[in-house]
């Protein structure tokens, strides 16, 4: 099992829940971005930088999860993509993206873009808070557990 960090905007304190659990169960962690990022100290943490839009990443990140790995992304067109290919997908803030709800999330996300692009809206999520950390934390945890035993 891989777990796979959409690492362009995801927080870094998702970043060191993710850390702290892949030491703990010696699991791998590869970071996809479009930009450099910091060198970790342990072999179980990877990075790779694409070239190009911020989409390569997402690209990247979809060719490359199989359907025993994790992927953890904000980005609710990659969680469609990999949900629909079988890969768990986890949001920064606590979220399963499953086949039930991607497509809702997705439909609602274009909706909503939609409307910042006609000025009708304005803004996106809230800062990322302690809250936030610790419903990812736990969705980690119970996703993590399950897939182990699977």
């Amino acid at each position: 099992m891989t777990i796979w960090i959409d690492a362009d905007a995801c927080p870094r304190a998702v970043k060191d829940i993710v850390f702290r659990a892949a030491e703990r169960l010696q699991l791998k962690v590869c970071l996809v971005a479009n930009k450099g990022l910091a060198k970790h100290h342990t072999h179980l943490i990877s990075s790779v930088v694409v070239p190009g839009d911020p989409d390569e990443a997402d690209k990247y990140i979809a060719q490359h999860a199989t359907a025993c790995d994790l992927v953890i992304t904000a980005d609710i067109p990659l969680a469609a993509k990999v949900v629909a290919k079988g890969t768990v997908a986890i949001d920064p803030r606590g979220t399963l993206y499953t086949g039930d709800n991607v497509g809702e999330r997705l439909s609602s996300r274009d909706l909503m873009q939609s409307l910042r692009d006609e000025g009708m809206v304005q803004g996106g999520p809230g800062p990322f808070g302690s809250a936030d950390r610790q419903r990812f934390a736990s969705a980690l945890d119970r996703t993590l557990t399950r897939m182990l035993r699977e």
